[in-house]
């Protein structure tokens, strides 16, 4: 079998931000959401060895570990349908993993989700799910 290899550049044509700088973005906005809903916020991007938490926060009460999904538009659904059955058991998983590397014995859990749409030339529209899962 021969394998072919080739550089390719790409060059964008659209004012859309990557993928990377849309992902921060969208941190950035659930992350002063947070704040204004008066939440501290603990954490972002956490990360161990079998995933990463986007946020993590406090309301003083219980431990609140948001996942964030933004989009630039709906060719793919709203970002909130992004978060599937298999991604919310990893997201459980890595809160166990953020509770036993901080050395929190108990405390009560709750999952939520954040969806960002960042449309281009529109102004971003932040959606709490709160107890997403």
């Amino acid at each position: 079998m021969k394998w072919v290899t080739s550089v390719v550049r790409v060059v964008r044509t659209t004012d859309r931000p990557s993928r990377l700088a849309l992902g921060r973005t969208g941190e950035e906005l659930a992350s002063e959401h947070l704040r204004g809903q008066g939440l501290t916020v603990l954490s972002r991007n956490w990360r161990c060895r079998e995933g990463e938490l986007d946020v993590i926060a406090t309301d003083g009460e219980r431990l609140i570990v948001c996942e964030v999904k933004t989009r630039s538009g709906r060719r793919f659904g709203a970002p909130e349908e992004a978060v599937t059955e298999d991604k919310q058991a990893r997201i459980r998983r890595l809160a166990g993993r953020w509770l036993a590397t901080y050395r929190v014995a108990w405390c009560p859990v709750r999952f939520d989700v954040i969806a960002v749409d960042c449309a281009p030339g529109a102004t971003p529209q932040v959606r709490h799910i709160v107890g997403a899962f």
